[in-house]
C-alpha cells in the first residue's frame, strides 16, 4: 500500500559534543501497518517517535512522512498526520471531564460541533470509555485514563498513532486492558500504528518488530524472528517472554518443538501435536 514513514540513514544526538543517540537509522512503515519498536532503556526508540513528530529534526539523514521530507516548513503539517500517546496519561489531560478532554484536539483545529460530536462519541465507542464521558479524569484509574488519551488522539483522525511507552505506568490489569485496545485499533481504524517499548509481550500483534541497540537498528523481521532470537536478545538487555523461555527449556529437555511459540495457547498446540504424535507406551 505504500510507505507513510521513511526514515533514511538517519543520525541524531543533542549537541555537537554529546554522543549520537542515533546512528544511519534506515526503516519504512506501511500505511496502514503495526509495527513494534523495542530496545533497552537510552537505546533510542523514544528518540525516534519524537523525530517521527517533528518535534526533533535529524542531523543527518531525512525522514518523509506521508510523502513530505519533514523541515522546519512541513512539521506543522506533519504533525496533522501524527498522533502521540505518551508513557503518563497525566500529562494530556487538560479537560475537566472525559469528554471535554477529548473534544480539546478537535477544538483547536476549528472542527463542527456536530462533526466534533460525532468524533468524540466515534473515539469514546472505540477505546469502551463512553459511560465515563461525564467523569472527571482523576476518578479513573491508570488503564481507563490511557483509553481516554487514546481516544482524545484518535479522534482527530491521524493517518500514524504513537505510542510512546504507554503501559510502562500501567498495572497488570492495566496493561492488559491497553493492549486490548490496541488490538482493537487494529482492526476497527485505518490507520499505521507503532507501539514503543522495551516489553517483548507487547510486540505479539505487530506485523513488523525494529529492534534498536544502541542508537542502531539491530533487526528487523516478524515477531516470531525476533523472538527466536532469545538468547540475542538477553545479552542486548531485553527480557523475553516466559514462553520463550519456557521453549527455550522444553528443547534443553529434548522436546522437539517446531516452532516458537508466541504464547500459551501456540504452546499447548505445539505440545499436544507432539503428544498426537508419540508412540503408545
Amino acid at each position: 500500500m505504500g510507505s507513510i514513514i521513511e526514515f533514511e540513514n538517519v543520525s541524531f544526538r543533542y549537541s555537537k559534543e554529546s554522543p549520537w543517540v542515533l546512528k544511519n537509522c534506515s526503516f519504512t512503515i506501511d500505511q496502514n501497518e503495526s509495527v513494534a519498536i523495542i530496545g533497552h532503556n537510552g537505546s533510542g526508540k523514544s528518540t525516534i517517535a519524537k523525530l517521527m513528530n517533528g518535534l526533533l529534526f535529524p542531523e543527518e539523514g531525512k525522514i518523509t512522512v506521508n510523502g513530505q521530507v519533514l523541515s522546519e516548513n512541513t512539521v506543522w503539517n506533519i504533525r496533522k498526520d501524527i498522533g502521540m500517546v505518551f508513557q503518563n496519561p497525566d500529562n494530556q489531560f487538560v479537560g475537566a471531564t472525559v469528554q471535554d478532554d477529548v473534544a480539546f484536539g478537535l477544538e483547536n483545529r476549528g472542527i463542527e460541533r456536530e462533526e466534533m460530536i460525532k468524533r468524540i462519541d466515534e473515539a469514546l465507542r472505540i477505546v469502551q470509555m463512553s459511560e465515563y464521558r461525564h467523569t472527571e479524569p482523576h476518578r479513573l484509574s491508570g488503564g481507563q485514563k490511557q483509553r481516554v488519551a487514546i481516544a482524545g488522539v484518535i479522534a482527530i483522525t491521524p493517518k500514524v498513532l504513537i505510542l510512546d511507552e504507554a503501559t510502562v505506568m500501567l498495572d497488570p490489569k492495566g496493561r492488559i486492558e491497553i493492549m486490548e485496545t490496541i488490538q482493537e485499533l487494529q482492526t476497527e481504524m485505518d490507520v499505521s500504528l507503532i507501539a514503543i517499548t522495551h516489553d517483548l509481550n507487547e510486540i505479539l500483534q505487530a506485523r513488523k518488530v525494529i529492534v534498536l541497540n544502541q542508537g542502531e537498528i539491530w533487526d528487523i523481521g516478524t515477531p516470531r524472528k525476533i523472538i527466536s532470537r532469545g538468547n540475542e536478545l538477553k545479552q542486548i538487555g531485553l527480557d523475553i517472554p516466559f514462553i520463550t523461555d519456557l521453549s527455550k527449556e522444553l528443547k534443553d529437555f529434548g522436546v522437539q518443538i517446531a516452532k516458537e511459540p508466541l504464547s500459551v495457547d501456540e504452546m499447548l498446540d505445539e505440545l499436544w501435536v507432539l503428544h498426537k504424535r508419540a508412540p503408545n507406551d
